[in-house]
């Protein structure tokens, strides 16, 4: 059973679809870590944007 998991993560690694699988994963990771790190920034500037166009006059 370990030779089948570690052929289907070899197989994976090496064949482009598994790398496309791999860098969306990398890249999700990096998006949720920005995400936990900058959160209170990132509240705020939503928060003054939406207060923003809520106050603006069309």
């Amino acid at each position: 059973m370990r030779s089948l998991l570690n052929r289907f993560w070899i197989g994976m690694l090496c064949d482009r679809r598994g790398m496309e699988l791999v860098q969306v994963a990398i890249l999700i990771a990096i998006a949720i870590a920005v995400g936990l790190l900058f959160n209170k920034q990132l509240t705020s500037f939503v928060n003054g944007v939406f207060k923003s166009l809520l106050n603006a006059k069309f």
